[in-house]
């Protein structure tokens, strides 16, 4: 490791030189502060990865990831969340949608069901499948290196059957008339979601909070983790999450993902939601079941719900779309492309999910061992175009302090999206056609900003008319 590297360094110098140990001291702090702490100027600019390390690579390990990570810095990624790496709970162990490995008689195949990443046994100990914690500071340590950031999946919610506290705090737990924890309920109906491999935990329990908050800590103050995304983080008391974060930051700043759009959790807890309202949006206009009307009516409720400086992450892609909704093709088919050039010129930012940079086309297996595809086909140098449009012009900011936008008016409103990023003089403008036919539409534009990608042959017209093709789409910048 580096760190090793720079000691022997010092200790050969220490033979020649009288002066080595403070030299040392300098080397070793250096190295232990290899970037930056989490800061909204970073975060401005920045792409999202989410890392499967289970079916991110034929052998599922943080070493097999790690090797890659000095790649990710080409899709324009500074920030890595890390799915789940806790061991995972052997009872009632998940094998199908509706089946636990109990239910399955036989024991080999028993033994191809590997549960739920976020069925946890233990907060403070890694998935020995995916390799030790040593791996794990390797990992964290080469992102560091490479100017990325490591935030983990926290899973507050719930435990696995068979964690610790179920025996030693069975208080900590939610409990039925015959004083027996139970799994998640559905607080509207009382019935069960269905995630039999959990067992649902009890915040009325004020104890609950600070051992929650303490495990968090561990991975901050022990590992040098730069935050948390946080599972379901809205069925979870928000005035957890605001007392729980001031306590972690007192080691240093940190990033905070929200699982959730709801507005309250921005207020003292978290940086970023999810935009799932969006992303189901760009379903229905891929789908021919919504018109860029309904678009520009969510961006108007978007300006006027949230705070200035919240923001949300938008994508096409996730695990739980992957493996339960579909892939990008079965969802968006031929608007795959338009709707994730969509994804990186809003306000916001852009996500990534392991195996999209490789085209992935099929629902990765949640309970058992898959892999992604490994050739670079369409999706990366697009990835890695809009990354580094992303990156390097401020009217793409998307942060606390996002670029503008703007609605550009065109003839044809309801099928066509054109709208203008600015920040500092920095211009970004985005047209597309959402519908599976073409479209003639007039569109007055400012300025010649040229093609930075898309439609190759667009040139800014004098009579401001335009036709485009179906899902045909064309980012100006002038960076």
């Amino acid at each position: 490791m580096r760190r090793i590297s720079i000691l022997l360094l010092g200790l050969l110098v220490f033979a020649s030189c009288k002066n080595e140990p403070e030299q040392k001291e300098t080397a070793e702090v250096q190295d232990e502060i290899s970037i930056e702490p989490v800061n909204n100027d970073v975060l401005e600019s920045a792409v999202i990865y989410e890392a499967n390390i289970r079916q991110y690579s034929p052998e599922g390990t943080f070493a097999a990831f790690t090797k890659d990570i000095p790649q990710l810095k080409e899709l324009g990624v500074k920030v890595i969340w890390l799915m789940p790496v806790y061991p995972i709970s052997e009872v009632r162990r998940k094998a199908t949608g509706d089946k636990s490995i109990e239910d399955i008689e036989d024991a080999e195949e028993r033994k191809k069901y590997l549960g739920s990443y976020y069925a946890i046994g233990d907060y403070t100990k890694v998935n020995p499948e995916f390799g030790t914690k040593e791996d794990f500071d390797d990992l964290v340590q080469t992102a560091h290196d490479n100017g990325i950031y490591v935030i983990l999946d926290w899973v507050a919610n719930h435990t696995g059957w068979d964690h610790a506290w179920l025996k030693e705090h069975p208080e900590f737990y939610t409990q039925n008339d015959k004083g027996e924890p139970v799994d998640p309920l559905n607080p509207e109906t009382g019935e069960s979601w269905g995630w039999t491999d959990v067992a649902d935990l009890n915040y009325d329990n004020k104890e609950l909070w600070e051992a929650m908050t303490a495990e968090m800590k561990y991975w901050v103050d022990e590992h040098d983790i730069d935050g948390f995304r946080a599972d379901v983080a809205g069925e979870v008391p928000t005035e957890f999450w605001e007392q729980a974060v001031p306590k972690l930051e007192a080691t240093k700043p940190l990033f905070m993902l929200a699982e959730s759009e709801e507005k309250e959790l921005f207020h003292k807890a978290f940086q970023m939601g999810y935009n799932w309202e969006g992303h189901h949006l760009k379903n229905q206009i891929a789908q021919g079941k919504a018109t860029v009307e309904a678009w520009d009516d969510y961006m108007k409720k978007i300006d006027t719900t949230y705070q200035q400086d919240d923001y949300l992450m938008n994508f096409v892609t996730n695990h739980d779309e992957n493996s339960w909704s579909g892939t990008v093709k079965e969802r968006m088919g031929s608007a795959a492309e338009t709707m994730v050039a969509l994804s990186y010129t809003i306000p916001g930012m852009p996500l990534i999910y392991s195996g999209q940079e490789y085209d992935l086309d099929h629902r990765l297996k949640f309970f058992e061992k898959d892999s992604i595809p490994r050739t670079k086909g369409v999706m990366w140098p697009l990835l890695e175009k809009l990354g580094k449009l992303k990156n390097s012009n401020p009217a793409l900011h998307g942060g606390k302090e996002a670029a503008s936008y703007k609605r550009l008016e065109t003839t044809a409103n309801e099928k066509v999206l054109a709208f203008e990023r600015s920040k500092n003089g920095a211009r970004v403008v985005y047209i597309a056609n959402m519908t599976n036919e073409p479209v003639t539409f007039d569109l007055k534009l400012d300025g010649n900003l040229p093609v930075y990608h898309g439609k190759t042959d667009f040139k800014i017209q004098e009579d401001g008319k335009y036709q485009f093709n179906p899902w045909e789409y064309v980012i100006l910048s002038d960076n």
